[in-house]
């Protein structure tokens, strides 16, 4: 457990520093190089690395659902869409909508047991879980912007 933990919060902020990354190069590339690039990049880092550590193990593709390989088409979209949400909203702003949309649609999946997933019963714990990120949203969006009114007004 300890050791997800670890990686989820390295996940966390490798994810956060690549959508620095992304905004700067989208400022000299545009969004759709941004994505090429940021996606090519990956596939020749998965690829080199996945060779060296597992070989020809790598890419077993017997017994998949053939509707699971797009998955990087969806990557595309991920990439496009968040790179345009930091450029439209701030990082901070943009990353936290990102992870309770994610989150919200993750229980809302579970629960319904969706893409093969084993169905997980709905709690309303979980509901008020999403509900106070949302709420922790909208502070932090509505309470900065009340700040920067006061902080205007008094310079």
């Amino acid at each position: 457990m300890i050791a997800g933990l670890l990686l989820a919060l390295i996940s966390g902020s490798l994810v956060g520093l690549q959508n620095i990354f992304n905004r700067k190069v989208n400022e000299r590339m545009g969004s759709w190089a941004t994505t090429a690039l940021v996606l090519g990049m990956g596939f020749a880092a998965s690829l080199t690395f996945g060779l060296i550590f597992e070989g020809k193990r790598m890419l077993p593709l017997h017994n998949m659902q053939p509707w699971y390989s797009f998955s990087g088409l969806i990557g595309v979209g991920v990439v496009i869409c968040l790179v345009q949400g930091v450029r439209l909203l701030g990082p901070t702003y943009a990353v936290s909508i990102v992870l309770t949309s994610q989150l919200g649609f993750a229980l809302l999946w579970d629960s319904l047991g969706w893409f093969g997933l084993d169905k997980i019963p709905f709690t309303y714990n979980q509901l008020i879980g999403v509900l106070v990120i949302v709420g922790g949203i909208l502070v932090f969006k509505f309470g900065s912007e009340r700040e920067n009114r006061n902080f205007a007004a008094t310079s």
